[in-house]
């Protein structure tokens, strides 16, 4: 009994400030009520979409966060840097060393250093002034994506960028001399055209290691070791070579000045 009693007492008095509370807002939204209780007309007044126009860059602000690994691989270099790392330990015959974390770590950070100036300048020029109120939502979205918009045109394949533009020659209106390039035309052919660039450099990163293989195979064959695997062989002359011509060092630099 007295645990039941402890139970109720306090909902009872919860029940009573909650229907106490809606009194004073009914009241407060009525003419002539309570006064300093704010209404809904209060909050949103008719006529002004203050209100709704913040519940709108929440939601936009949301779907960009929930989006950004997306965009960070379909507007920025990191698909280079990750195919490239991909077939260095692909050609090197490690199956987990490096880890995936170090390496998409590393990619992320070489895609901050190159990208740099194309961030500063979308902060520069639309991030900041939206925050201080001295440009629209619309403008500023213009301002945020030119850059980007430069950089993959620097980027891209003129013959990817001229397939996806006779694929959409059908759908989106056909663009005129000097105007700016559709995003749903330039980014698909910039990320084909990344793809293209990252298995180009992966073949020249493979290859080497490709030669070291076969030479160790033919040896190993030749000695009649036929249940020995060449690659428990190979892969320490492989790791030696790679230390040897300091090879992190050259892919990593090559990757950089291959943006500039």
């Amino acid at each position: 009994m007295k645990r039941a009693r402890a139970i109720l007492v306090p909902a009872g008095l919860a029940l009573a400030a909650g229907l106490t509370a809606s009194a004073a807002l009914a009241q407060g939204a009525a003419p002539g009520g309570v006064t300093g209780v704010p209404g809904l007309d209060a909050l949103l007044p008719p006529g002004n979409g203050a209100a709704s126009g913040r519940i709108i860059q929440l939601v936009a602000l949301l779907t960009v966060l929930s989006l950004a690994p997306g965009l960070l691989v379909m507007v920025t270099s990191f698909t280079r840097f990750a195919v490239a790392f991909s077939f260095l330990r692909s050609g090197l015959g490690l199956q987990s060393t490096p880890a995936n974390l170090f390496l998409v770590s590393l990619a992320l950070f070489m895609t901050f250093y190159v990208m740099a100036p194309t961030f500063d300048r979308a902060w520069n020029e639309g991030v900041k002034p939206l925050q201080e109120n001295r440009i629209s939502e619309e403008e500023a979205f213009g301002k945020i994506v030119d850059p980007f918009r430069e950089f993959m045109t620097q980027h891209v394949r003129p013959k990817d960028l001229q397939t996806f533009t006779d694929l959409a020659s059908r759908t989106f209106p056909k663009a005129e001399a000097g105007e700016k390039i559709d995003l749903r035309i330039l980014i698909p052919a910039f990320m084909i055209s990344e793809l293209r660039r990252g298995f180009e450099i992966g073949f020249l990163i493979v290859l080497p290691f490709l030669v070291i293989d076969i030479i160790v195979s033919t040896i190993v064959m030749s000695m009649g070791m036929m249940m020995l695997p060449p690659t428990v062989i190979s892969l320490p002359f492989k790791v030696l070579f790679f230390i040897l011509i300091d090879g992190w060092n050259l892919l990593v630099s090559g990757l950089v000045r291959s943006f500039f």
